[in-house]
């Protein structure tokens, strides 16, 4: 590929953790006050034992990058082997990076569908059944997806024709236009 068509669009992980928090604390905020509103503060508290709330929440985040790696291998036509899964112990962040480029639309839907599954779902259940567990569970998970948020904010004004390459160690891509 042409270095002169590829425009980094990536932020250190450093970087996106601290984002993740600005944008996420709020975000968690929102998510309490309107549980809060709709069911009794009674409802709030955890009824699993806390450590079968972090299996569940460690099972979440390892489901979190499988489903990065499932939809971009379905809507990138991506094989499995074109999926690294890991996890950079400096920032203390999991990753799923796509090791060839796709089309911007596919890295989209992979960006997006974590967040969507195990983050924005289970906080509509939380409020649908009232579920403290719930809600906690799509807190943690609607934060951690924070770093795709911004990944799809910075993705916002790139062009639909053209192809992205998963940056392989900090938070964002490449685009290729041309």
């Amino acid at each position: 590929m042409n270095i002169e068509n590829k425009r980094d669009i990536s932020v250190s992980m450093t970087q996106a953790n601290i984002i993740v928090l600005f944008i996420g604390i709020p975000v968690a905020i929102l998510q309490f006050i309107l549980f809060e509103y709709l069911h009794p503060a009674e409802n709030l508290e955890l009824t699993w034992n806390f450590l079968l709330f972090l299996a569940v929440v460690f099972t979440g985040i390892i489901l979190h990058e499988f489903i990065h790696g499932i939809t971009w291998m379905g809507f990138g036509r991506k094989p499995f082997s074109a999926i690294k899964f890991g996890f950079q112990w400096k920032t203390l962040t999991p990753y799923a990076h796509l090791k060839e480029p796709v089309d911007v639309n596919s890295y989209r839907i992979g960006a997006f569908m974590p967040g969507l599954i195990v983050g924005i779902i289970p906080f509509i259940l939380s409020l649908i059944l009232g579920n403290g567990n719930l809600l906690w569970f799509s807190i943690i998970h609607t934060t951690a997806a924070g770093g795709d948020w911004l990944i799809l904010w910075t993705l916002r004004n790139v062009n639909s024709k053209a192809l992205v390459e998963d940056h392989p160690s900090r938070a964002g891509c490449y685009v290729i236009e041309g």
